[in-house]
């Protein structure tokens, strides 16, 4: 099998909603065309820095594996209002009535897309007000009680960002399974964050959006085992969008 083969193949798989399998990617036919796992020598270790010539050539190539994701309103935690089509978050102070649903977070303030990842795919959500977390998750993450099986970042079924200028050292963290990196805050002053997960080759890189600009802040690496959930943990008079970048 030849490398585009093999890149097809694996592009067949990005998107698995519970209800269908839907392609999330329009792709170029340029038989020459590079693999964004390797768009940058110099940005795949956590911290590592990027010049922007490199960077500013990374993003149009992400954007060929662009997914369009909506927020699952019945993994909404009752503190967070959905708008603009289940494309932004909102934190409020009154609960919503949303009613009990298995998958819904009690006590955090989270909320998971619908739609699982399997495959490679690049999204981008900004954030405002205090903070939010930036993460993916398996759907089997826990969602009832308030202990860290719980919260995204901090088990083993959920990635995270944690992105605000409120925290005690100031800068954004990266959590696993309870352990976090910390990662200095976008020198931009940036509140969007693209993400792009190649889910075969068990990476999930963050990075700092600005105009055509992507500056890496952290790389993960895993061997995943279930499909990844895109998701936010938002904070108080915060709220969380995803862009439309397709």
């Amino acid at each position: 099998m030849n490398q585009d083969t093999e890149e097809a193949a694996g592009l067949s798989q990005i998107l698995r909603p519970e209800s269908a399998l839907h392609s999330c990617v329009t792709m170029k036919n340029d038989q020459d065309m590079d693999d964004p796992g390797n768009m940058s020598s110099t940005s795949t270790q956590p911290n590592a820095g990027t010049d922007h010539a490199s960077v500013s050539r990374a993003r149009p190539r992400l954007l060929r594996y662009a997914c369009e994701l909506t927020l699952d309103t019945n993994t909404a935690g009752r503190c967070l209002s959905l708008s603009e089509g289940n494309r932004k978050v909102t934190h409020v102070k009154k609960e919503h009535p949303y009613p009990d649903h298995p998958e819904r977070f009690v006590l955090w303030d989270q909320v998971l897309c619908r739609e699982g990842l399997s495959g490679r795919c690049y999204w981008e959500a900004e954030w405002s007000g205090r903070g939010a977390y930036i993460a993916v998750a398996y759907k089997s993450i826990q969602r009832k009680g308030g202990s860290d099986d719980c919260l995204l970042g901090h088990n083993d079924k959920s990635w995270s960002l944690e992105c605000s200028p409120h925290t005690y050292s100031g800068s954004y963290s990266a959590r696993h399974n309870n352990e976090d990196t910390d990662i200095p805050a976008p020198s931009s002053g940036s509140s969007k964050v693209g993400v792009y997960l190649d889910w075969p080759a068990g990476t999930l890189s963050f990075y700092s959006v600005s105009s055509d600009i992507l500056t890496h802040q952290h790389t993960f690496y895993s061997t995943f085992t279930e499909p990844l959930y895109p998701g936010f943990g938002v904070w108080h008079d915060s709220s969380v969008s995803l862009c439309q970048i397709t």
